[in-house]
């Protein structure tokens, strides 16, 4: 889900990430908070679940192969890959090593075999036999030095990015391959498990992992925390009334009927009839984000 967010004046100052290229102890948080004390852990629930499983970064090294361009055999850049060039990104931002290690989440396992288990049955594959690697991976790291509470709401910088092999075609030669990455606040209190962002996301096309690099620090730099947090302040000083929020939900049950020449002049809407049933629900259900008590 996106939101749009309200931008800060104009005189006020926007903090941009950029990275440090000395430590300071006394000046953590890029403006956000000084002196950071880490808070007591909190258990965390999984950034997303869905069908996906947790795996380490470990196992992504050890255990998976490494898929490949069939037409001229060129290697793919690797689900372990990612996360580390996205590391070493963050590293450059917090040198003093004041970011957590990365969640990974993985789905659609596509698994093989070697050559000497071509008439094994199944269930008789010994562990060195088998092969396996994801299409599908998705991570986060989250940097608790940079934390802000909103509405009381504890809220924690984090990092990640989406990988898909599906979205590259891999019987062909090799050419650039697809990378979703976003930074941005995730709720530390409660969190629809889901990847969204109405910070920073973007799309990235890369070759190799110093263009990844290249393009993942130019998205950190990009990102305005302080217009973010800003914006987030901002939306807790708006309400609507329980009439005005059942006019918006019969208003966007009518958006995709719209005759065309009236629908290009409205914003767009990216909530699908899924996500409006989820809002309409938890109006009434959800305990963190329902309707105020009468």
């Amino acid at each position: 889900m996106e939101t749009a967010l309200t931008p800060i004046n104009s005189n006020e100052t926007q903090i941009l990430l950029s990275p440090k290229h000395e430590e300071r102890h006394d000046d953590i948080a890029f403006g956000i908070r000084s002196n950071y004390v880490p808070k007591q852990t909190i258990h965390k629930s999984p950034f997303i679940v869905a069908n996906t499983h947790e795996v380490s970064l470990t196992h992504l090294k050890e255990d998976c192969i490494i898929p490949v361009f069939t037409k001229d055999n060129e290697i793919t850049l690797s689900h372990q890959e990612f996360i580390e060039v996205t590391q070493k990104c963050i590293s450059k931002f917090f040198p003093d090593g004041s970011f957590e290690q990365p969640e990974v989440r993985v789905s659609h396992q596509i698994k093989g075999r070697t050559s000497d288990a071509l008439h094994i049955a199944a269930k008789d594959l010994q562990e060195h036999q088998r092969t396996t690697y994801y299409e599908r991976m998705a991570f986060i790291i989250r940097i608790p030095a940079i934390t802000e509470t909103v509405n009381g709401n504890d809220l924690s910088l984090t990092v990640g990015g989406v990988r898909a092999y599906n979205h590259d075609n891999l019987y062909s030669k090799k050419t650039h391959e697809r990378f979703k990455f976003f930074i941005g606040f995730q709720n530390m209190v409660c969190c629809n498990l889901c990847i969204s962002t109405d910070g920073f996301q973007d799309e990235i096309r890369a070759m190799s992992t110093l263009d990844l690099e290249e393009k993942i620090t130019q998205g950190i730099e990009t990102y305005n925390l302080s217009q973010h947090i800003q914006a987030m302040k901002d939306l807790t000083e708006h309400e609507l009334t329980e009439k005005q929020f059942a006019q918006l939900i019969g208003k966007s049950r009518l958006y995709n009927f719209l005759p065309k020449k009236e629908k290009v002049k409205l914003p767009q809407l990216l909530l699908n009839d899924g996500h409006i049933n989820t809002v309409a629900k938890d109006y009434y259900l959800d305990e963190s984000f329902c309707r105020n008590e009468t």
